[in-house]
């Protein structure tokens, strides 16, 4: 519990801490005292109460602190023994007692238990009652004191402080006439809304009624009788009561007035009057503020910044007391910022209460406060963003984050007014923060911005606005960049800049935004801070990773090596050759050594030999003083910098692989020498960066790779590099089972090799990494299991493997003993290999050699449909993959298994399996999958489809889902695989054949029925299938089904013929159902059609054969005049 002062005193100094030997005889002197106490009896003599007096007075002046010996319990007991001494008529010794609980809870740090707070609250509540008023104002100290941290034990009491004419409420409210009484009682009230993590909250009804009574006095102004300081306290404690409820509380922001209210008032509590710039030497404010140190994400200090000088106070020009912003809400049990206080920052400045410096006393104890109410307004704001949704937030962007260059009198308030131009680096800080929090998670609605063309309109879109505003957010962050001279203000700005860069739509806004922010940042690279090294090195991350690639950022990685990087306060090492940390300990400089620039690089790029210099040289002597987090006498650079300077190399590796690619083998022996230490946070980073290289090299061999071949890796080196990742430290990290998360790591990184490199490989690396990933599958940690059942599901598509029945049938034996673990995740990855290890048998299937079917285990092929059938009953992120294994495992049965008795039941399970998910309500990817499942089924010729029970329900199932899903990728899906069948006896009885025909019409009429804006893309694609199902349909028709078609096209036959005309006229688009069809293709389907049509023997008389066919003739011939005019359409020119 943080400790508080007495209201409205001020310390000129921080309590000294006594020697340790001294704790123990405090602790005596306070059990002496309270011993003496204790046998002290009621008693209404003078005598006695001048004992009590002297013996509170005792109490009181001891020297208290933390450690002291004394036990919560003891503080509680004497508290009530003391109370029960002093009757209420004793006005005199009811403020001493009052006095004695604020400064014994609060210098002891103590929570009244609940077995005494009971006494101590009825007695308290009773002296307001009955005491004389001038005794209110420590009254009201003891009851905030003793409601710290204990709303949750207070229900009892809150109708009596809280209701309507409460005692709290009456005492807070404008017409109380002492202005301490109602800043004490607001005080109270903060702190019953503090509430402790694992007790209950505030009732939501009080939460309600102190919300309101805060914001009233935040709304209200400042009155006649009330002086500056009490009025900032008054304000400090209504936003830390506000904060407490929205923080711990957990209270919601549901009404739109209240939140509105609500930042109105904040923002108004942020202004500061009557602003006039001004230069102060740099450091001169560290002194005034040297000791306000701040915890992690926040800052202090501030070198030549705009100040505010001779600012008058008024209402509207305050700020705000430092209060946490972890939601503990402790800041000290008084309104006041006490040195013990344990809020969000470290300590509280030993110079705050140097009043008496030339600019007199009173001037900078005022300018404290009003600094403090500022902080504490923006803390407030903080908490209101945690509780609100982000889209409700964006409502209000504009009223805190300018769109203009902020100029003119009287100037508007922003966030970043408060970051360039407020004189306190606390309150600095804390607008960094909130604008960090806004900015998180803002790319969405960031997404909206554009100002790549220049826009003359009567009216400014809302798209330029937000680019507007993202220009002016990077101008003003560059300009408190070069402004400020603290390190820790200096790291939450530029933490503060990579949050906009990773949120920004670059790819939408005009050039030089990022070229600025990039050179800019360059010289802080080797800043003496090491946070400061640390979060520019984040920054460079995120303008790599964003949008990348991006040209302008290619661009800047080609710089010079040199540019822009000062020498001054180096503590960084000289840039170097790639290689040359292998072969000396120290070296010459960038500027006295040639490069030679990389194969297939016009520029060597400068950052990623900055990171790799980083990581392994040795750290020069200018940055030891000031790196906290390397470890005692390291070589090395802090392990926070070489961390982030291998996340920096992961990144350009996944985005601007082109150019890491010049480095590989260098990054290699990087690689091996992080996984080689001892400590496991670097080798997990080496890991990652090693699945990044990995990841880059297999996306440059894919078959829709856009990298010329000469442009590639080649496959030897990647053989080289391969070989010596296995030949180094990662069989290492591979068994290391004392650090899981290395291990699942360093599995990811051997998925990642490229299947052409993994079949050069030596014979026992191959082996090695087989061994190794079977082995671990039985590891009992999940991660790692996750991580090596998704390796071997990426193994088992390797080309030199997947006829390998031996590794083949191992792999599933794994895959399937991970589908039953207890782990969802587990189960997730298993089924996901399990799907491609039966993509790897319908492979096998399709090639020439038919050993592999022969040689499969059909035991091992029905503990797989077993295991598939289970998995489509799990969670959707196991069933889509499930399914799709379902699929292929039914394509890929042979005669030989289907007629065997053990497979028949499977079978008919596993189809009802399938078609229980197509018809299913769950995401939509698992339906996807399940009817392309079902179209694999078809695929068997095998399989009795069109003569087994299960045809109807499959044909039903997907009629349904084509004519009626919501989502269309699913529809296009089943009206695929509707199209599979390739024998007319396939499609079952004439009834079904014409169920199905009706249903493609029926889907072909609504392909345009939807509410989701989103599907409308997916509508042509749509018509596509469909017309190629009908089609096909058409070009197996027997001469009984031909009534059937012809009663539909005398219904609906020309928004038939006009959507296969499009059809035709613009070719299958391209889908997720395979290739584009060009022109001759279509044309020829239809002519295929057409030809079957003719070839049916219908009987005398029967005027359907005519119709279909007169019908398709109609359509070529409108194709065929439609593109006379543009030389004849292709494939009807021989017509």
């Amino acid at each position: 519990m943080a400790a508080v002062q007495v209201a409205g005193s001020l310390p000129s100094e921080q309590p000294r801490e006594a020697p340790q030997e001294a704790i123990p005889e405090r602790g005596n002197a306070f059990r002496r005292l309270s011993a003496r106490l204790c046998a002290l009896r009621p008693d209404g003599s003078s005598s006695a109460r001048t004992e009590i007096h002297l013996l509170f007075d005792q109490l009181i002046s001891e020297n208290y602190s933390e450690g002291s010996g004394v036990a919560p319990e003891d503080v509680s007991a004497l508290l009530v023994q003391a109370c029960r001494l002093v009757p209420l008529n004793q006005n005199h010794l009811v403020s001493k007692v009052s006095q004695l609980i604020h400064h014994l809870l609060n210098r002891l740090q103590v929570i009244v238990d609940e077995q005494h707070l009971d006494f101590l609250l009825a007695y308290t509540i009773s002296a307001i009652h009955q005491c004389s008023s001038w005794t209110h104002m420590e009254i009201l100290q003891a009851l905030a004191a003793l409601v710290y941290c204990n709303g949750s034990k207070c229900q009892k009491y809150l109708p009596e402080l809280l209701g309507k004419t409460g005692l709290l409420m009456k005492l807070s409210d404008l017409a109380q006439s002492d202005p301490e009484v109602r800043r004490a009682a607001v005080h109270c009230m903060a702190n019953l809304c503090l509430s402790v993590p694992g007790q209950p909250y505030l009732e939501e009804p009080y939460q309600n009624i102190c919300f309101q009574a805060f914001l009233t006095i935040l709304q209200s102004p400042k009155s006649s009788d009330m002086d500056d300081i009490t009025f900032c306290m008054l304000l400090q404690n209504a936003l830390k009561g506000i904060q407490s409820l929205l923080n711990g509380g957990r209270m919601k922001l549901t009404q739109t007035d209240e939140l509105g209210a609500l930042l109105a008032v904040l923002k108004n509590k942020k202004k500061k009057s009557k602003v006039k710039p001004k230069k102060i030497q740099q450091g001169e404010e560290e002194e005034k503020e040297s000791s306000g140190e701040i915890e992690a994400a926040s800052v202090t200090g501030t070198g030549r910044v705009n100040l505010h000088e001779g600012s008058t106070w008024s209402p509207s020009s305050l700020g705000v007391q430092s209060l946490p912003l972890d939601g503990s809400g402790a800041a000290g049990k008084d309104g006041v910022s006490s040195p013990f206080s344990s809020s969000s920052w470290k300590r509280v400045s030993s110079s705050e209460s140097d009043y008496s410096d030339a600019e007199g006393g009173m001037q900078s104890k005022m300018r404290s406060y009003q600094a403090k109410v500022r902080q504490g307004a923006l803390v407030c704001f903080l908490s209101t963003i945690k509780s609100i949704e982000k889209k409700v937030l964006y409502g209000y962007w504009s009223a805190f984050i300018p769109d203009t260059p902020e100029l003119g009198s009287p100037q508007s308030v922003s966030l970043m007014t408060l970051t360039l131009k407020d004189p306190s680096p606390k309150t600095r800080a804390c607008a960094l923060q909130v604008l960090s929090a806004i900015l998180e998670g803002s790319k969405q609605f960031l997404s909206v911005a554009e100002d790549t063309s220049d826009h003359r309109r009567a009216f400014t879109p809302f798209s330029v606005m937000i680019a507007s505003s993202i220009r002016e957010l990077h101008r003003c962050l560059l300009l408190a960049l070069v402004a400020e001279s603290s390190s820790q203000t200096l790291t939450q700005i530029i933490k503060c800049l990579a949050n906009l860069v990773s949120n920004a739509p670059y790819n939408r806004l005009k050039l030089s935004l990022l070229t600025k922010v990039w050179n800019q940042i360059k010289p802080y690279i080797r800043h003496k801070d090491v946070n400061v090294r640390v979060s520019s090195l984040t920054l460079l991350g995120a303008m790599v990773s964003t949008h990348a690639p991006l040209p302008e950022v290619q661009l800047l990685l080609q710089q010079p090596c040199s540019s822009g990087l000062g020498n001054s306060n180096s503590a960084t090492p000289h840039l170097s050759p790639p290689d040359w940390w292998k072969k000396a300990p120290a070296g010459p400089s960038l500027e006295e050594t040639s490069v030679s620039s990389p194969k297939g690089s016009s520029e060597p790029c400068w950052l990623i030999r900055l990171c790799i210099s980083i990581v392994v040289l040795p750290k020069e002597d200018s940055c030891s003083g000031s790196d906290a987090g390397s470890a005692a006498g390291s070589a090395y650079e802090p392990s926070p910098m070489r961390l982030e300077a291998l996340q920096v190399l992961a990144l350009l590796a996944r985005g601007y692989f082109s150019m890491a690619q010049a480095y590989l083998m260098e990054l290699g022996e990087v690689i091996c020498k992080c996984m080689g230490e001892a400590d496991p946070s670097i080798q997990l980073h080496g890991a990652k960066l090693l699945e990044e290289l990995g990841t880059g090299l297999i996306q440059q061999y894919k078959p829709d790779s856009t990298v010329a071949p000469e442009q590639r890796v080649p496959v030897f080196l990647v053989v080289m590099f391969w070989t010596m990742m296995l030949n180094g430290p990662l069989p290492r990290a591979l068994q290391n089972s004392e650090h899981p998360t290395l291990q699942a790591s360093a599995c990811d990184a051997l998925s990642s090799i490229l299947p052409e490199a993994f079949s050069s490989l030596p014979n026992d690396r191959q082996i090695l990494c087989i061994t190794v990933l079977l082995g671990l599958n039985d590891s009992k940690n999940r991660l790692v299991k996750a991580a090596t059942s998704r390796a071997l599901g990426v193994y088992v598509l390797f080309p030199c493997l997947r006829q390998d029945v031996i590794f083949v049938a191992d792999t599933a034996n794994a895959i399937l003993m991970s589908l039953e673990d207890k782990s969802l995740n587990v189960r997730a990855k298993a089924a996901w290999s399990l799907g491609n290890l039966t993509d790897t048998l319908i492979v096998n299937m399709e090639t020439p050699d038919p050993s592999f079917q022969e040689e499969f285990c059909g035991l091992l092929l029905l503990k797989m449909l077993r295991s598939a059938i289970e998995a489509s009953k799990d969670k959707d992120k196991v069933k889509s993959n499930a399914v799709r294994a379902l699929g292929n495992l039914l394509h890929f049965l042979q005669p030989s298994h289907i007629e065997k008795p053990t497979f028949a039941e499977i079978i008919e399970e596993s189809i009802q399996a399938l078609i229980s998910t197509v018809l299913t309500e769950a995401a939509m990817k698992v339906r996807w999958n399940a009817c392309y499942a079902m179209g694999n089924v078809f695929k068997n010729p095998a399989l009795p489809l069109g003569t087994a029970p299960w045809t109807s329900q499959a044909y039903s199932a997907l009629t349904s889902v084509v004519t009626s899903c919501k989502n269309f990728k699913v529809r296009i899906r089943s009206a695929a695989a509707l199209s599979v069948p390739g024998k007319r006896e396939q499609y079952g009885s004439v009834e079904q054949y014409a169920r199905i025909w009706n249903a493609l019409v029926t889907a072909l009429q609504k392909s345009e029925d939807t509410i989701d804006f989103l599907e409308f893309k997916y509508c042509a694609s749509l018509r596509t299938q469909i017309c190629q199902a009908l089609i096909h349909l058409l070009s197996l028709a027997s001469a009984s089904d031909l009534p059937c078609i012809k009663e539909i096209l005398e219904l609906n036959g020309n928004m038939v013929q006009s959507y296969i005309l499009q059809f035709l006229k613009s070719g299958a688009e391209g889908d997720d159902t395979g290739a584009p069809h060009s022109p001759q293709e279509t044309d020829q389907m239809v002519r295929m059609a057409l030809k079957h049509m003719g070839s049916i023997q219908a009987p005398a008389g029967d005027t359907a054969r005519r119709t279909i066919m007169g019908f398709l003739e109609e359509i070529l011939a409108i194709c065929f005049e439609s593109s006379g005019s543009q030389g004849a359409l292709p494939g009807l020119t021989d017509q």
